[in-house]
C-alpha cells in the first residue's frame, strides 16, 4: 500500500507547488486503500457485543436517539436517517443543545447511540450521567475501548482504526468511515430482524422512485368519468375514432349499455382497418375491434401495468371492475408522468 505520509513529504514542501497527476493518482489510492482495511477490520468485531446492541435497538418502545460532536456528528445524523428509513424509528440530537433543553427529548422509554472517536467528548460526557439516570441504554461508538464513553457504555463497539487517511494523522476520515459502516450495519442487521419489506421502505419514501413504482395504483394513474373514452357496439369506425382522439390515449373502449367491456379500439385496429380499404363512415366498430384484449383492475399496482404493457407491447389499457365494467382507461405516459417508468 502507498504511505500516504510519504506522499504528502514528497508533494508539499511549500504551498505553492502543485502537485502532479501521477503523485495525485497514488494519494487517491492511498486514501481509499487505508479506508477499506479500517473497514475489513470492523468486519472480526462482529461479536456477542454487536449482537446486544441490536437486542436492546430491537426491542426499544421508543426511538433511538444518535449523539454525536463535530465530524462524529455528520455520520451521527447520517445514521439516524438510515435507521428512520428501514424501520428503525431514530433521531439525531447535538450533545451541546443537549446541555440546553434539547435532553427532554430523550424519555424512559428509548436507546441512545453516542458516536465519539475519543470516547472523551466533553459534550456527550457531560450528558452522560443524565442519560444513566434515565436508566435508557447507552450503545457507544468509540475508537478507544478503555475510554471513559466506552466504559459508561451499556455496550461498546469498537470502531477502531490503525491509522487515519489523512497524511498528517489529524482530521478523521478512516475514523469516521469505520463509525458509517457499524452504523449501516446495525441498520441493516435491524431492518432483517424486523422482517422490513421494499413496500415498507416505499412508504418511507413516497416521493422516491421505488414509492412511486411500490405505492402508487391503477386508479391513482387512470382517467376516470368523462375521461374515459367508450363507445357502443352500435358506433361506427369513425364515431370510434372521434371518442378515441377526443379522450387522447389511443385506445376506446366498446361496451354495452351498462359499461359491460366488450372489446377495445386501438389505433392498431384503425390502420388495420384502413390497410383494408373499409368504410369508416359504414363499418361498425364491432367488425374490427379487438375482443379479449388485456385489461386491469384499479386495485393493482401501476408498476404491474407498466410490465403488462411491455410484455404485450401495447400503450394503453382499459380498467375493469370485478364484473368486468370500465371503471377508468390509462396509457403509457400517464405512467410516465407519474414517474413509475
Amino acid at each position: 500500500m502507498s504511505n500516504i505520509t510519504e506522499l504528502h513529504t514528497e508533494t508539499s514542501p511549500g504551498r505553492d507547488r502543485r502537485i502532479d497527476s501521477e503523485a495525485l493518482k497514488r494519494l487517491a489510492r492511498a486514501v481509499i486503500e487505508t479506508e477499506a482495511e479500517g473497514i475489513t477490520e470492523l468486519a472480526d468485531r462482529m461479536d456477542d457485543a454487536f449482537v446486544s446492541a441490536c437486542e436492546h435497538m430491537l426491542h426499544c418502545n421508543g426511538r433511538i436517539v444518535v449523539l454525536g460532536m463535530g465530524k462524529s456528528g455528520h455520520i451521527g445524523n447520517k445514521i439516524a436517517a438510515t435507521l428512520a428509513s428501514t424501520g428503525s424509528p431514530a433521531f439525531f440530537v447535538h450533545p451541546g443543545e443537549a446541555s440546553h433543553g434539547d435532553l427532554g427529548m430523550i424519555t424512559g422509554k428509548d436507546v441512545v447511540l453516542a458516536l465519539s472517536n475519543s470516547g472523551e467528548t466533553d459534550e456527550l460526557l457531560t450528558i452522560v450521567p443524565l442519560i444513566k439516570r434515565l436508566g435508557v441504554p447507552l450503545i457507544a461508538l468509540t475508537g478507544k475501548p478503555g475510554s471513559t464513553l466506552a466504559r459508561s457504555a451499556t455496550v461498546h463497539l469498537d470502531v477502531s482504526v490503525a491509522k487515519e487517511a489523512c497524511p498528517l494523522g489529524l482530521a478523521p476520515t478512516a475514523s469516521t468511515t469505520a463509525a458509517l459502516v457499524m452504523g449501516d450495519a446495525l441498520a441493516i442487521s435491524l431492518l432483517e430482524s424486523r422482517g422490513f419489506t421494499a413496500e415498507d421502505f416505499a412508504r418511507s419514501h413516497p416521493a422516491g422512485q421505488l414509492g412511486r413504482r411500490l405505492l402508487l395504483h391503477i386508479s391513482d394513474v387512470m382517467h376516470a368519468g368523462e375521461g374515459i373514452p367508450r363507445v357502443s357496439t352500435e358506433a361506427t369506425v369513425g364515431e370510434a375514432l372521434v371518442e378515441m382522439t377526443r379522450a387522447g390515449l389511443g385506445i376506446t373502449a366498446v361496451t354495452d349499455a351498462h359499461w359491460k367491456l366488450l372489446g377495445v379500439f386501438t389505433d392498431g385496429d384503425l390502420r388495420r382497418a384502413v390497410d383494408n380499404r373499409i368504410d369508416v363512415h359504414t363499418t361498425r366498430v364491432e367488425e374490427v375491434m379487438t375482443v379479449n384484449g388485456k385489461t386491469i383492475g384499479p386495485e393493482r399496482l401501476a408498476v404491474e401495468a407498466a410490465r403488462l404493457m411491455e410484455a404485450h407491447k401495447i400503450h394503453a389499457l382499459p380498467v375493469v371492475d370485478a364484473d368486468n365494467r370500465v371503471v377508468g382507461a390509462f396509457n403509457i405516459h400517464d405512467l410516465l408522468r407519474a414517474g413509475v417508468l
